[in-house]
């Protein structure tokens, strides 16, 4: 199909940028990594999760601050082929429209993979043993890949609407200290409860906790809905609206 070509040709011209200048993925993950090791090797030892090495309970949360940091060069992305009329000369080819979105979204899901699995084999150097079969393993990559989608689309919004490459970027900062406020450092069950009911609450808590789960072959229950209808639900919102921005621009 036409729309697969042309987002195809798209992701391989925003990939070869990405591989000329590795240092956005190796700066996505640097940052997660030093939360990791802070908090393993300083603070681990003060904080009681039960369940072993403190890696194995911390690594979902790190994964997750990764995402939502890489995303933001998604939106910088975004700005900047907006500024340089890379998509108005897209407009004036016979190309699918959708796949000049598409493109960056493809290349926030792989480049974002990088990062997470970079991230991942840090853990296993410091200890992380996870208990995860295979399909224990797919549905973490799935519920991953679908968080990343999800907030892609959010990135999409600010990279088409704002005025700055700084005011693109800046958006993800909440997002990266959500993680904070929810079960990625430390059980709920510990929180003053004003704090714990909106952590028990967000999004972030759902899905750490249906990862961790998942990675250390624990039953999961009815987590694993909540965390993917989070994810379906940001997905779906953020997806109407960015492209409701992109009609109205382009």
């Amino acid at each position: 199909m036409k729309v697969i070509r042309d987002t195809g040709i798209l992701f391989t011209r925003s990939m070869y940028h990405i591989f000329r200048s590795p240092d956005t993925i190796l700066t996505v993950a640097i940052t997660p990594v030093a939360i990791m090791l802070l908090f393993v090797y300083v603070f681990g030892g003060a904080i009681q999760t039960g369940e072993g090495n403190y890696v194995n309970y911390l690594l979902p949360g790190i994964l997750l601050i990764a995402i939502a940091s890489g995303i933001s060069y998604t939106a910088v992305r975004l700005f900047s082929d907006v500024q340089t009329g890379f998509f108005q000369r897209m407009h004036s080819m016979p190309i699918a429209r959708s796949s000049v979105l598409w493109g960056h979204v493809l290349t926030s899901l792989f480049s974002n993979a990088l990062s997470v699995t970079l991230i991942v084999l840090v853990a296993f150097l410091m200890g992380f043993r996870p208990a995860a079969g295979v399909l224990q393993w797919l549905a973490v990559v799935g519920i991953l890949a679908l968080f990343t989608l999800a907030l892609t689309w959010v990135a999409v919004i600010p990279g088409l609407c704002a005025k700055t490459a700084e005011g693109a970027g800046v958006f993800s900062y909440p997002l990266i200290f959500l993680p904070f406020i929810s079960s990625a450092f430390v059980p709920t069950a510990s929180m003053p409860t004003a704090v714990r009911i909106f952590a028990e609450h967000q999004p972030v808590t759902s899905i750490v906790d249906t990862v961790r789960s998942l990675l250390l072959s624990q039953p999961v229950g009815n987590g694993i809905w909540v965390a993917l209808a989070w994810c379906l639900g940001i997905a779906a919102v953020a997806y109407f609206f960015a492209m409701r921005v992109y009609r109205r621009f382009f």
